[in-house]
């Protein structure tokens, strides 16, 4: 599974759960400054924001911005309504690896919400942007999630200049990530077994 950073709560994952490898991507919104793909074609497409001010997505992706829970092209994908009804938190399961997507929020996730998104390898986590986390009340979601991985998005970039830095988040965890890399490359036996690791990536 490779997994890339585009800015804000935009991620893209390459995955390939059959024969063919299949492109995720999840909350392509067009930002208001900064480098931003004007298009892409994806095979699947969430949103956790409904699809108002999305790029252009070419071809023909299946596309998920409501609550429920799916099969398409391998992957499976649950989506539970987050801190209101324009909010989603989504679930994606391929290659035996697990995510959950929080899109932008800063509320406590509740015992419902828990039930989709807990107890997964990887989790995305907003910090550092305006609606996304502090530091200490996302440390709380990492603990409540369990993941094995956590994956920080939505602090400063381009895109999100005003927004704050991974520094605060990784010194509440204790933890010192790795460089970021453009793309972090997950295979089932190498998730951490015993402790959560952070990566952290570059915008792309």
């Amino acid at each position: 599974m490779h997994i890339s950073w585009l800015g804000g709560t935009a991620i893209r994952i390459q995955t390939k759960p059959a024969d063919a490898d299949i492109t995720l991507l999840i909350d392509p919104y067009r930002p208001r400054t900064g480098a931003f793909p004007r298009s892409l074609a994806p095979h699947i497409a969430l949103f956790t924001r409904g699809e108002k001010d999305a790029i252009t997505l070419s071809g023909n992706p299946f596309v998920l911005s409501t609550p429920g829970e799916c099969e398409t092209k391998g992957v499976l994908i649950s989506a539970v309504y987050g801190e209101n009804a324009d909010h989603l938190l989504v679930r994606f399961d391929a290659e035996g690896l697990s995510g959950a997507h929080l899109g932008l929020t800063k509320k406590p996730l509740t015992d419902t919400q828990l039930e989709i998104v807990g107890d997964v390898d990887i989790l995305f986590l907003p910090i550092g942007a305006k609606d996304a986390y502090d530091a200490e009340e996302a440390v709380r979601v990492v603990n409540a999630v369990e993941p094995r991985i956590v994956i920080p998005i939505g602090f400063k970039s381009d895109i999100d200049p005003d927004a704050q830095t991974a520094d605060a988040f990784l010194r509440e965890m204790g933890v010192k990530a790795d460089k970021p890399e453009p793309k972090i490359i997950l295979k089932k036996k190498d998730l951490p077994q015993e402790e959560t690791r952070v990566m952290l990536l570059q915008k792309e």
